[in-house]
């Protein structure tokens, strides 16, 4: 696990002066790995790459990088981990390649270099994101993984393209020093809460896609960065995958034996490190069932690490103590206070340098911390809501459709511009009627809220809708359309609506937040994240699956809670899903009050200059006084600022000049 960086001049540049800016760029990300670093410069000089070292595989001088291919025509830097390599590594050894150390990175070479990289990508598992120069061809080759957990942003401007896994880095080159906001993008982020790809903040910086890899001539700069992305070529696409898993489904039993056996092979190759592992426990049912196969698979105790909240709501921490106590591995929490929060706050903009919302980032950035101090890899549950049908919203949005299909859509139309007083008298009368079970989530606001998502005449609107926070047109004056790719997003065909929600969350929601969030915070400590139920053969084979181990009434994840009764009580997992955000609703109106008013006032979001300030000074009364919980989408605009700040006020504010 590393952190890369690079560009191409395409104007021409001194050698001296691409090895200075080459150094500067890389140091911006010298937190993705604390264990070294190099570069490489072309004899030209207006080619550099560059890779922070976080040593995991081959702590020797054979591991580092940028790394020389067995035959010299590549040279590479890579981030990120090969699984399950030493099998190609045999294949190679088998057809006569030879090597010196014992790294993946240098199989991978080995591999691209044996077999093309189209052949050579088809070959190998993981996560990564790497760029290699091809001396042969003279080209740059950018590559990313099939889930997008690994990050790589692509930069054009000014007749230099840049890249790197975090966009500091490619900050630092002075072709980036003073970005535009892409206003289609900041649309997007107060819709969702990040920047879903290929956009990114900036105007001229993109995300390579999941899957995919691009050629880039040495010679020849690309027209535009638009037609960069667009000339990407894919070795793995979700809607395939969902696609082919419909036209194949399996038997329960076999689909249960099945990814059984995956999910244990990709533990295992997990547990693959010289350095310590450990594993991330929430006492949830993703955590809990990737570290029992890890004690299954692993002759060693493992260490467990979670999180605790004072507030009750939010606390699962007992739950894992629990588990972990079952399982028998070595266990260690930490409390996260409202004092958290607040301390957290002056790094936010720099651990998340584009903006970011999804309020688990406190917590997931704490849990790394702690994690850190005893281990430097730790294995997750990320990936079981989107592959297993694990989020509560599925089960809602069920519920929706049945609301919609007996009442015509022109009725929630009326109804959700209605005052929110409206609703509450409503309520005041009916709520007795309502069964006992629904009474305490029927309140104003989440009447109205459903109105709303009824009101809309599609089903993915209507999705699209329940995972938005700010209408950005709304929001932000004068702004042209944003993207919606909830909306937009090819659909492959024979998807019911649970895999419809399914595909649109491991495409879109999967990599842009949760992936984003997990490797940030994980990075910024030289933390190595790695999630078995992101194996592409796991998820290949879940898409399989029969409908029945999916969702049954309220619950999902039918299959992993199947998977982990043959492993441990069913009192120990069987109980309702808990999110992992801090409690941002009441810590808003609280402890985190005074600092928000500060982001949230009109004078601020009028010097901001991009948002309806009585729009937001309206929420907020609105949250401070309990009839609306606006949380998450102050949090969102607060985000939004903190970036703004450090990032965008002054221009270059932070950036060394690579001069």
């Amino acid at each position: 696990m590393c952190g890369i960086a690079g560009f191409i001049d395409y104007s021409g540049a001194d050698a001296a002066v691409s090895e200075r800016r080459i150094r500067v760029m890389n140091q911006t990300i010298a937190h993705r790995g604390p264990d070294g670093d190099g570069f490489w410069v072309s004899e030209t000089g207006n080619v550099a790459i560059a890779q922070r070292r976080l040593a995991i595989i081959d702590l020797t001088e054979t591991g580092r990088q940028p790394m020389t291919s067995p035959g010299g025509r590549y040279e590479i830097v890579f981030n990120g981990e090969i699984y399950g390599f030493q099998n190609l590594r045999d294949e190679l050894l088998a057809v006569g390649v030879s090597f010196r150390g014992s790294s993946d990175t240098e199989v991978l070479l080995a591999a691209i270099e044996q077999w093309g990289v189209a052949e050579g990508l088809q070959k190998i598992g993981g996560m990564f994101a790497f760029a290699m120069v091809d001396r042969q061809e003279n080209r740059m080759i950018l590559a990313r993984d099939r889930i997008g957990k690994k990050p790589l942003y692509v930069g054009f401007n000014n007749g230099v393209l840049t890249f790197g896994s975090e966009l500091k880095a490619l900050r630092a080159h002075p072709s980036q020093f003073s970005p535009s906001i892409d206003l289609r993008a900041a649309g997007a982020f107060v819709q969702y809460g990040y920047v879903p790809a290929p956009q990114t903040i900036y105007e001229g910086v993109a995300k390579l896609p999941a899957g995919s890899w691009v050629e880039l001539s040495l010679d020849a700069p690309p027209v535009s960065i638009d037609a960069v992305i667009n000339s990407a070529s894919f070795f793995w696409r979700a809607s395939e995958v969902a696609a082919a898993g419909v036209r194949n489904q399996l038997e329960e039993e076999a689909a249960i034996d099945f990814i059984d056996e995956r999910l244990r092979i990709a533990t295992a190759e997990r547990l693959v490190s010289d350095v310590p592992v450990g594993a991330f426990l929430s006492g949830g049912i993703d955590s809990t069932l990737v570290t029992a196969i890890m004690q299954e698979v692993s002759s060693e105790k493992a260490r467990t690490f979670t999180i605790r909240f004072d507030e009750e709501e939010k606390n699962e921490a007992d739950f894992a103590k629990a588990v972990a106590e079952h399982l028998g591995t070595h266990h260690t929490e930490i409390t996260a206070t409202p004092q958290t929060a607040l301390d957290m706050f002056g790094c936010m903009a720099d651990v998340f340098d584009e903006p970011f919302a999804d309020p688990s980032q406190i917590p997931t950035l704490l849990l790394s911390k702690l994690t850190r101090e005893h281990v430097t890899v730790a294995l997750s549950g990320d990936g079981g809501d989107e592959s297993f049908a694990g989020y509560r919203r599925y089960h809602n949005m069920m519920l929706f459709e049945k609301i919609s299909n007996k009442l015509p859509t022109p009725v929630f139309g009326g109804l959700q511009h209605m005052p929110i007083s409206a609703f509450s008298a409503g309520l005041a009368v009916g709520k007795p009627l309502l069964p006992k079970s629904l009474r305490e989530e029927a309140l104003p606001y989440r009447l109205k809220f459903l109105t709303h998502i009824l009101a809309q005449p599609s089903f993915r609107k209507r999705y699209d809708a329940f995972v938005s926070q700010w209408d950005s047109a709304q929001l932000i004056p004068g702004l042209e359309k944003a993207p919606r790719p909830f909306i937009e997003a090819k659909m492959p065909e024979g998807l019911d609506a649970i895999q419809q929600m399914m595909y649109l969350d491991t495409s879109i929601y999967l990599p842009d937040d949760v992936l984003v969030k997990v490797d940030r915070a994980s990075m910024a400590v030289g933390l190595e994240m790695r999630s078995p139920l992101l194996d592409h053969r796991v998820i290949e084979a879940a898409w399989r699956a029969p409908a029945s181990l999916r969702m049954q009434g309220q619950s999902g994840k039918i299959l992993l809670k199947r998977l982990l009764e043959k492993r441990m009580p069913l009192a120990l997992f069987d109980r309702p899903k808990r999110g992992f955000g801090i409690p941002i609703n009441d810590w808003l109106r609280g402890p985190l009050k005074e600092r928000a008013e500060r982001y949230l006032s009109p004078s601020y979001t009028k010097d901001v200059g991009l948002f309806d300030s009585s729009l937001i000074s309206r929420r907020w009364k609105e949250h401070l006084s309990g009839e609306h919980n606006w949380g998450a989408h102050l949090w969102t605009l607060i985000m939004f600022c903190l970036w703004r700040e450090r990032w965008m006020v002054g221009q270059s504010s932070g950036v060394a000049a690579a001069e």
